[in-house]
C-alpha cells in the first residue's frame, strides 16, 4: 500500500455515483472485491476500485433505462396487438347485431302485413250465421230459473272468533 494513494470510503464512492450507499455495498459483496485497508470500523478502498464501481453503475443505469425502455416499448405493442383483435371481434359482433335487428324489423313488418290482410277480409266479409251470437238462450247459467231459484237465500250466520262483532 503506498502512503500518498487516496482511499475512499463507502459513502464517498456511492457520492461519486450518484447512487444509494447500500447499492455500493451489494456491489462490493456481489463481486467479492475486499477492501485496501480499514480505518475504525469503516472499509477504505483504492482509486482504482472506485473508478470501476463508478463505471459499473454508469454503464449498468444506461443498459437498465435503455432496456426498460425496449421493454416498455414491446410491452406496449403487444397491448396494442391485443386490443386491435379485441377491437375487430367487438366490430364483427356489431356487425352480426346489425344484420339480427334488420332481419327482426323485415319480420315485424311482413307481420304487419299479413295482420291488415287479416283486418280486411275480415271487415270487407259480413258475420256468418255461425259468428252472429245467439240473442236467447235459455240455457245461460248465470240465468236463475224457475227450478234452480226460490228468491229467498237461506245462509247460515258464521261463527268464528270474530262472529260477535257482525251483529
Amino acid at each position: 500500500m503506498n502512503n500518498n494513494e487516496r482511499l475512499y470510503k463507502i459513502s464517498e464512492i456511492a457520492d461519486t455515483a450518484k447512487v444509494n450507499k447500500t447499492k455500493v455495498w451489494r456491489y462490493i459483496r456481489d463481486n467479492n472485491i475486499s477492501e485496501r485497508s480499514m480505518k475504525g470500523n469503516a472499509k477504505l478502498y483504492s482509486e482504482h476500485t472506485k473508478d470501476v464501481i463508478i463505471k459499473a453503475f454508469s454503464s449498468e443505469s444506461v443498459h437498465l433505462a435503455t432496456e426498460t425502455k425496449a421493454d416498455t416499448s414491446r410491452i406496449l405493442l403487444e397491448q396494442i396487438d391485443i386490443l386491435k383483435g379485441e377491437l375487430e371481434r367487438k366490430n364483427d359482433q356489431l356487425d352480426k347485431m346489425q344484420s339480427l335487428l334488420d332481419q327482426q324489423q323485415q319480420l315485424n313488418l311482413s307481420t304487419n302485413r299479413q295482420n291488415e290482410k287479416l283486418l280486411d277480409t275480415t271487415t270487407n266479409n259480413p258475420l256468418s250465421q255461425d259468428d252472429i251470437p245467439l240473442k236467447s238462450d235459455d240455457t245461460d247459467a248465470l240465468k236463475p230459473t224457475e227450478g234452480n231459484y226460490k228468491g229467498v237465500d237461506t245462509k247460515t250466520p258464521k261463527r268464528g272468533l270474530f262472529g260477535w262483532l257482525r251483529r
